[in-house]
């Protein structure tokens, strides 16, 4: 049975950084991509960024290039999100995906097909 676990969520001021982590189990991270994306209330699903080439690289959404960066390491099967010069539109429940290979469109990176995602973090950025 997959399972993937989301921690590292919480209350953060404008400016600041997180690092959420991914810990699965069932599958190993290094095959097809692992990514996250994210949803905030009232508002679609954002498919934030992959990894491709087991975590040897990853593609992200236009709206978090260059903030946001995902890792993973193998050996303990987990995967992380950093998110730098955090603002208040990054508000929202985050979540690990896992699926086939990173696609990247109309901005958004997220695996495709999703085989997995996992129940969530809250991300709360206050100004």
């Amino acid at each position: 049975q997959v399972e993937l676990v989301e921690s590292g969520g919480e209350s953060v001021q404008t400016g600041g950084s997180l690092r959420l982590s991914c810990a699965a189990s069932g599958l190993a991270v290094s095959s097809g991509s692992m990514g996250w994306f994210r949803q905030a209330p009232g508002k679609e699903r954002e498919d934030i960024g992959c990894t491709y080439n087991a975590g040897g690289g990853a593609s992200y959404a236009d709206s978090v290039k260059g903030r946001f960066t995902i890792s993973q390491d193998n050996t303990k099967n987990t995967v992380y999100l950093q998110m730098n010069s955090l603002n208040p539109e990054d508000t929202a429940m985050y979540y690990c995906t896992a699926g086939r290979r990173c696609v990247c469109g109309g901005g958004q990176c997220n695996p495709s097909p999703m085989w997995h995602r996992g129940q969530g973090t809250q991300v709360t950025v206050s100004s």
